[in-house]
């Protein structure tokens, strides 16, 4: 009987590893980088083992608002549909991230939804170090050809994340 117990214990610790989020899962902020400034909110979650972002908030948008300067599909898209009529706020707009790692992702895409632009991207939690990362970050990292920039959001609750108007 101890042995059972031991062994279920050791399935339920190792059970609750498997399905533990990754870091970079959860609500966060996007931070224009010159200002400062919250510009987003965001919820980044994993389905059938890719990354996705969805936009909950944005500055000046509201839930009627359109993503009409996309283009009508993009590859591997993964709303059905003409782009250009899905609403901004609530769409994926940053698909298709594979795990390299806990905490990092790469080989996905992301769209501007304000201008149809699509660009390669790569995320990579970085925790707060009470160092360069004073908080817990979230580095998005998008390429067009050969330029590439990053931006750094940092954590949030879904309450900050849904809250931007």
């Amino acid at each position: 009987m101890k042995r059972f117990l031991v062994a279920a214990l050791v399935m339920l610790i190792c059970a609750g590893t498997v399905f533990a989020l990754d870091p970079a899962e959860g609500y966060w902020l996007s931070v224009d980088s010159i200002t400062g400034k919250v510009e987003s909110g965001w919820e980044i979650y994993e389905s059938e083992g890719h990354l996705l972002g969805r936009m909950l908030s944005a500055l000046g948008t509201t839930a009627a608002s359109r993503a009409t300067r996309c283009r009508e599909s993009y590859p591997d898209f993964p709303v059905a549909g003409n782009v250009k009529q899905l609403p901004v706020l609530g769409t994926p707009w940053i698909f298709g991230l594979r795990m390299e790692s806990p905490g990092r992702w790469s080989n996905g895409n992301v769209i501007d939804p304000s201008n149809g632009s699509i660009y390669r991207c790569s995320l990579i939690y970085h925790p707060a170090d009470g160092g360069r990362f004073q908080y817990e970050t979230l580095e998005i990292r998008g390429q067009l050809l050969f330029f590439s920039g990053s931006q750094y959001w940092r954590r949030a609750t879904r309450e900050e994340a849904a809250a931007l108007r």
